[in-house]
């Protein structure tokens, strides 16, 4: 019998996990890390790591927060929202439901979700060393039905057998063993890449009650990225008279830089950039060394957890 795979399909990133020894165990990307970009460039068919590392040199063919289109209408909200902030095309396609138009092919948001979830698979695969079938799925608590079933569709297209799909606080409560403990109310506070949100979950008898929800799905960890990308811009400027921002490749190795230094910032009180041969002024390289502190990039994202508050 072959194992089911539990898949977070998230925003910015997406993760897989199996039951070991009676324990979740998050399986490597098959770049051997714990989470992979939820980005798909079609055309080229990448996906993962290696479709994120040309996204900004080829960003009008490079899909990413395709979640925010799952069974969404195209004349919706949420679907102007993400057409007003991405590169690639959005438009109406069958029914008025949202699609992707990529150098004349039309995608559908499950589609791109289903190379997401391909990608996953394949990695479960290799890990295992069997064949995968079957799947969990975890969606925000919000998801109303069409998005849960646009989930569904795309782990079809990516050739599994969806065995359920479960409300993401409630599979993080589980992931903590609060299951296990006293009947109480939990809040579950969820600051993704590319979405916010938050849960109040009612426990009783060991099951989950979603109560209430709330967030702000154009908020997380990639608008951190951003404000950090615009300091490191912004002082290369002063100190070169130079604007990166008119530079696609530099871009791209500043994007990168940035993430990281992000995310050793969490442990580090003090990181530093060191991108050498950046650019060039008048034939002669330049070379990108800089220090952030912890304290900078609080005072940088402020705003950003101040908002995560309101809701």
């Amino acid at each position: 019998m072959s194992k089911i795979i539990g898949i977070d399909l998230g925003t910015t990133n997406s993760a897989i996990a199996v039951m070991e020894g009676g324990k979740a165990k998050i399986i490597p990307s098959s770049e051997g890390r714990n989470t992979f970009p939820s980005i798909v460039e079609p055309v080229k068919g990448l996906v993962g790591d290696v479709a994120k590392r040309q996204m900004v040199l080829n960003s009008a063919n490079t899909i990413f927060s395709v979640k925010r289109l799952m069974g969404q209408k195209f004349t919706g909200k949420q679907a102007q929202k993400t057409k007003e902030i991405a590169p690639f095309e959005i438009a109406a396609g069958k029914d008025g439901m949202a699609v992707i138009n990529l150098g004349g092919k039309t995608f559908t948001p499950q589609e791109i979700s289903a190379k997401i979830l391909q990608k996953a698979k394949a990695d479960a695969e290799a890990y295992l060393g069997t064949t995968v079938t079957d799947a969990v799925i975890t969606v925000p608590a919000y998801f109303d039905d069409s998005q849960r079933q646009a989930t569904k569709q795309a782990g079809e297209i990516a050739g599994l057998n969806v065995q359920r799909i479960v409300n993401e606080p409630t599979a993080a409560a589980l992931a903590y063993g609060l299951d296990k403990g006293k009947n109480e109310t939990i809040a579950v506070y969820d600051l993704g890449g590319g979405t916010f949100d938050v849960s109040i979950l009612e426990l009783g008898d060991g099951v989950f009650e979603v109560k209430s929800t709330n967030g702000d799905t154009f908020l997380g960890g990639d608008d951190f990225d951003h404000r950090i990308i615009e300091y490191i811009v912004e002082q290369f400027k002063k100190e070169s008279g130079v604007d990166l921002s008119l530079d696609k490749q530099a871009l791209q190795r500043i994007k990168d830089s940035a993430e990281k230094a992000k995310i050793e910032l969490s442990s580090a009180t003090e990181t530093e950039i060191n991108q050498p041969f950046i650019t060039q002024v008048n034939g002669q390289p330049q070379h990108l060394t800089m220090k952030i502190s912890r304290a900078k990039l609080e005072e940088l994202v402020d705003d950003l957890i101040q908002k995560t508050i309101e809701p």
